[in-house]
């Protein structure tokens, strides 16, 4: 094999590992209350733009177990700051309204080339959300 298409196999190969190392954005819902992943809560992804303003990346809805793993092949994150906004008005809470019908978690990616999950965990009356992995 000639030196040349060792370095492009190299260069290949490199390139495959890097793309696979920027996994971006996941969450997860977690219900406290019921001691389970909170299935079907539609969630948007957003960045923040130079004027404050917010522009939408992607939407999905977290599945069975409450994740939601990728916001798709065509959300590559950056180092900038991100919100994701879940809406509960329609998760069923013990058959009342929820108390937050909307929870907004914004939260700064400095490392791009990092997973970032940032899951929420709810309650009723409350809601608490970290850094996970």
């Amino acid at each position: 094999m000639r030196l040349s298409s060792v370095f492009a196999i190299a260069a290949a190969l490199s390139l495959f590992a890097t793309s696979a190392l920027s996994e971006g954005i996941s969450t997860h819902v977690l219900d406290l209350a019921r001691g389970v992943g909170g299935k079907d809560v539609p969630v948007t992804l957003e960045i923040k733009q130079e004027d404050g303003s917010w522009k939408q990346l992607a939407q999905a809805k977290t599945d069975e177990n409450g994740r939601v793993r990728s916001f798709g092949d065509d959300v590559h994150a950056e180092a900038a700051v991100y919100k994701l906004t879940f809406d509960m008005s329609q998760y069923p809470a013990g058959g009342n309204e929820p108390f937050f019908p909307e929870i907004d978690v914004v939260f700064r990616v400095t490392d791009p080339m990092t997973h970032y999950h940032v899951p929420v965990v709810v309650s009723p009356y409350g809601y608490s959300t970290y850094r996970g992995n």
